[in-house]
């Protein structure tokens, strides 16, 4: 992959991996980032604080990629933003985070990038996301939306009016320099982990910017790599965030907050899971404790 801007005529990209233990999903995204076919990129591997061999598995399988070590484990905010400001430094015209667990089809930045320039408006632009495990399903649809009644979101599976995509997710988000510069970067003070990209896209569209998903732009991506699906750290982090979330963002946020903590509880009684149970409380009370 190229180490220098190859194509001074189209747009300079900076790809943002973040690692975080996970250096077998980061190495195969490596991989697959080799076949893209839009050439005036770099890649910036964020190692988010490992304590196993990560930083040196990646480095021995790609030489050719800088890794930046942030020393502890900053959340994915703070470890996606350590990248985002060293690629704005760098004269970045757009900035490409893609979560490790992820492998891309070679057009897929192609596509980003055509939607993004087509339009000035549009501060982001997010991918088709299939499961990797699976990629005859599709995992969301760019992103999806937030229901201030159920206390919920629900990626989109198919095409939507502008109106209804409320987020992008952040495993593969095109961030449009301009953007970034007047909203601000990922809001880590706030977001540890989940709904960062949520608050993110809600800032996007408040302060005027549009959302646009690139059709043609494909992912495959593992999901919760990084805390394990179902674990209880997802459950502790899902729920704190997504109370501070409601806490900004809703007219009356113990509506939204109770309705959906209760939903998540309740499934995991059903599921006689509880680890799950006191996670999701004690992520709950975590968020109600603090407020950006």
């Amino acid at each position: 992959m190229p180490e220098t801007l190859l194509d001074h005529n189209s747009p300079a990209i900076w790809i943002i991996l973040l690692n975080w233990h996970g250096w077998q999903d980061t190495i195969a995204c490596l991989d697959s980032l080799a076949s893209l076919d839009y050439t005036n990129y770099r890649v910036l591997v964020v190692d988010n604080g490992s304590t196993d061999d990560s930083v040196a598995r990646i480095r021995a399988a790609h030489p050719e990629v800088p890794i930046l070590e942030t020393g502890r484990n900053l959340g994915f905010s703070g470890g996606c933003n350590v990248g985002v400001r060293r690629a704005l430094e760098e004269g970045a015209d757009y900035i490409w985070l893609l979560n490790n667990d992820t492998t891309v089809d070679p057009h897929a930045l192609t596509a980003m990038v055509a939607v993004a320039e087509t339009d000035p408006g549009v501060g982001a632009v997010g991918s088709v996301l299939y499961y990797l495990d699976n990629p005859k399903d599709i995992q969301a649809w760019g992103g999806g939306s937030v229901c201030f009644w159920s206390g919920r979101t629900r990626h989109h599976l198919g095409p939507v009016p502008g109106a209804r995509l409320h987020y992008l997710t952040a495993a593969s988000i095109l961030l449009r320099r301009r953007a970034l510069e007047e909203v601000g970067l990922l809001d880590e003070n706030t977001f540890f982990m989940y709904w960062e990209d949520t608050d993110f896209s809600f800032r996007l569209r408040k302060a005027g910017w549009r959302l646009a998903v690139a059709d043609q732009s494909i992912v495959l991506h593992r999901e919760h790599a990084a805390t394990g699906k179902g674990s209880p750290l997802l459950d502790y982090y899902f729920n704190a965030s997504a109370v501070r979330f409601f806490r900004r963002y809703a007219l009356i946020p113990a509506w939204p907050i109770s309705i959906g903590v209760l939903g998540r509880l309740a499934k995991r009684v059903l599921r006689c899971n509880l680890p799950g149970f006191v996670a999701t409380l004690r992520g709950t009370y975590a968020g109600m404790r603090k407020i950006g």
